[in-house]
This record gives C-alpha cells, sequence and structure tokens, in this order.
C-alpha cells in the first residue's frame, strides 16, 4: 500500500528531453525520473518529479506518461507553474493501490491538479481499482460496525482556471471518477467512464463551486449519477452525453451540505443526452431545509430516453435515506 500524500515541489532536474530546436517546448518523461511501466513499482515520486520541472519551466512544458502500466499513490500537483501552458500527456495507465483507505494522508482524493492555470491532461486510463471498497460499503447495512471510508475521486481539478481534459478514460474509481471544485474556465473534451452499475458513490463527473464548466462527448456507464452539478455552480453547457447505467444527470443535492450558508446554481444547459436503462434522466433534487438558495436559468433540451425508470424529476424535498427528513 502507498500510505503517503505527496505534493512535490520543483526541483534541480531538467526536462528529460526538448522537441526540435527547443521550439516544441519542453517535454518531461517520467520514466526518465525513474518510472517502471510495470504496474508494481512505485511511481509517485517520478510523476512528482517530473510535474515538478515542468511548472516550473518558463515555456510550454509536456509531462509525458508513456505506454504501459503505472503505480501511483496519492499525488497533488501543484501549481501556480512559471508557465501558462503545461499538458500531462498520458500513453498509458495510472494504477491506483490496491485495496483501500490507502488515502488517508489525503482523504478523498487520488490525482488532483491544484491551482495550475492553461492546464491540458490529454488521454491516457486511470484505473480506481475500486472494488474491494465498493464491497466494504455493500457489506455495511448488513454489519453497521464494519468501517469503509469514503474512498477517493480519480481526478481533481481544484482552484484552476482554463484548463482542458481531453480524451481521458476513467474506470472503477472508488469514488467520484472527475472532480471539477471552485475552479473556472474547465472544458471536458470526450470523457469516459467505465464502472458497474452497482458501485456506490460513483458519480461519473461531479461539479462543484465552479463557472463555465463545459462537457461535451461524455460516455459514463456507472454507479451513481452520470454529471452531478453540486452548489454555487454558475454557466455551465453540457452537450452530447450518453448515460447509461447509472442515475442520470442531477442537478443537486443542494441544501444539506455543512458550512454553506447559501446554495445556489444557475445558467445550466443540457442538450443532446442520450439515457439507457438509467434509474434517472434529467433531476433537480433539495432537501427540504431551512437554507436559502436557488437553481435557475437551467435549459434540458434534446434527451434521448430508453428504459429510463423516472424520465425527469424535481423534487424538492429530497430524503433517500427517509431518516431526518423535513415536513415542509
Amino acid at each position: 500500500h502507498l500510505h503517503a500524500a505527496l505534493v512535490f515541489l520543483p526541483n534541480n532536474g531538467g526536462p528529460a528531453w526538448a522537441g526540435p530546436g527547443g521550439g516544441a517546448g519542453a517535454v518531461y518523461d517520467v520514466t526518465r525520473y525513474g518510472a517502471r511501466p510495470d504496474g508494481m513499482t512505485d511511481a509517485t515520486l517520478p510523476f512528482l518529479r517530473a510535474w515538478a520541472d515542468a511548472c516550473r519551466s518558463p515555456r510550454p512544458a509536456t509531462v509525458l506518461v508513456p505506454p504501459g502500466m503505472f503505480l501511483v499513490g496519492s499525488a497533488t500537483f501543484m501549481g501556480p507553474c512559471a508557465t501558462r501552458a503545461v499538458t500531462f500527456n498520458v500513453a498509458g495507465t495510472l494504477l491506483a493501490p490496491s485495496g483501500y483507505g490507502w488515502d488517508s494522508a489525503s482523504p478523498g482524493r487520488w490525482l488532483t491538479f491544484e491551482s495550475v492555470e492553461g492546464l491540458a491532461v490529454s488521454g491516457g486510463t486511470l484505473d480506481g481499482r475500486g472494488a474491494p471498497l465498493w464491497a466494504c460499503k455493500q457489506q455495511q447495512p448488513q454489519q453497521p460496525r464494519l468501517h469503509c471510508p469514503s474512498g477517493a475521486s480519480s481526478l481533481t481539478i481544484s482552484n484552476s482556471r482554463d484548463v482542458v481534459v481531453d480524451g481521458l478514460r476513467s474506470m472503477n474509481s472508488e469514488l467520484f471518477h472527475v472532480v471539477v471544485l471552485q475552479s473556472n474556465g474547465v472544458t471536458l473534451n470526450r470523457v469516459t467512464v467505465d464502472a458497474p452499475e452497482d458501485s456506490p458513490n460513483t458519480d461519473g463527473i461531479h461539479i462543484h463551486m465552479s463557472s463555465h464548466v463545459s462537457v461535451y462527448d461524455a460516455n459514463i456507464r456507472t454507479g451513481d449519477d452520470c454529471v452531478s452539478v453540486g452548489p454555487g455552480n454558475s454557466n455551465l453547457w453540457i452537450e452530447r452525453v450518453a448515460c447509461g447505467p447509472g442515475h442520470g444527470i442531477s442537478i443537486g443535492s443542494l441544501g444539506h451540505q455543512q458550512g454553506l450558508d447559501m446554495e445556489d446554481v444557475q445558467n445550466v444547459t443540457v442538450k443532446t443526452t442520450w439515457f439507457t436503462g438509467t434509474s434517472n434522466g434529467l433531476r433537480i433534487k433539495t432537501w427540504g431545509s431551512s437554507k436559502q438558495g436557488f437553481v435557475r436559468g437551467v435549459t434540458f433540451e434534446d434527451a434521448t430516453m430508453t428504459g429510463v425508470h423516472n424520465p425527469i424529476i424535481i423534487d424538492q424535498n429530497y430524503c433517500p435515506q427517509k431518516v431526518g427528513c423535513s415536513d415542509r
């Protein structure tokens, strides 16, 4: 197991190799830093060292992950960077540690890009290996004393701006697959999500406290919401999303989170979507609480649904466990 969450700052290394004439910018190959594509050797430090050198480069820089399987523990790729053009180019597969609870030093996250401007994450597969944690959670109702951690989201874009994620595949995440948190100007293109229908809490794309986020051409098969929109979001565009299995595309739930006095969502467009065998289609869900908030400026357009149990739901008294529910 890999237990340490690591945040790595720039060191005194150099580029693995540079583009012809230097015009293409510097390329930092993680294997030149000691990462082995065998799926067994801990590659966390080599990844972070390659990132640190790319981040401090004054010209466009690329972290290159070649084909192969790379075992990576909890890692935060920290900015701000010297350049506003950093690419994380993945040709191989990143594997989370086996088992669960390995993210204890950085709860809730596996791979995080923090405070980066002008980032591109391109290609690759993230394998969260979430099956052991799902099994624990599925046994918990029958064994209340069984302790199961919440798990780790596979990829988090946090406190960043002008980010593009393109061609990424996320599979078997312990928790959410892709999270956009407190960020502005994030585009998710051609993201594929794969997890079993009975995998708990495995939202495909979760957007939280962010603005000007776009999702295009996503193919999501998972055990929870395909796309979930949390509080504090504005100016979202979600287009050409195929969902199923899953719980649909949801705004909320809102009004239940601790520490937020006001929960609002506005200016959201969801268009050209396909739902196949999902429990829900398009949904807005809020808890019956005394919290202030609103959902406004929402457009749902051109949705095709096949075998969907609840095509459209607007629920202002959401309380899934039927415990401590409000009568209002």
